[in-house]
Parts: C-alpha cells; structure tokens; sequence
C-alpha cells in the first residue's frame, strides 16, 4: 500500500515539475491547456493533487537520507 502511494506521490511532483518548466521556458500551462484552462474544476483538482503529493514527499526525506 506504501509502495503504491509512494509511486502516486511521485508520479504527481513529477508531473507539477514538468507543468512548471513549461510554464517557465514557454508560459504554458500543461493542466490548464489539457483540462479546459486555470480556473475548471478538474483543473483545479488536479494542482491540489499535486501540492498534496508535495506535502506527502516532505515525508519520504527521512526513508532517502
């Protein structure tokens, strides 16, 4: 159950990570142009995910050092 919750944590950060480079190098919002924009609800679904999948991995520091 660890092991898969782990994976969703990372498979969440990764894809924030990635939605943020986009937004950096060309102002292109990877969820919000897939999901209808900022503002739609499973937009904003989906960057709650993430950030609580970043709070999560806070967490996993103490199983990497």
């Amino acid at each position: 159950m660890m092991k898969s919750l782990n994976m969703i944590a990372l498979l969440l950060v990764i894809i924030g990570g990635l939605n943020w480079l986009l937004v950096g190098l060309f102002q292109w919002d990877l969820v919000g142009g897939l999901f209808g924009g900022m503002d739609s609800p499973i937009a904003r679904v989906v960057y709650v995910l993430v950030g609580l999948a970043a709070i999560y991995c806070i967490t996993l520091f103490k199983k990497v050092a």
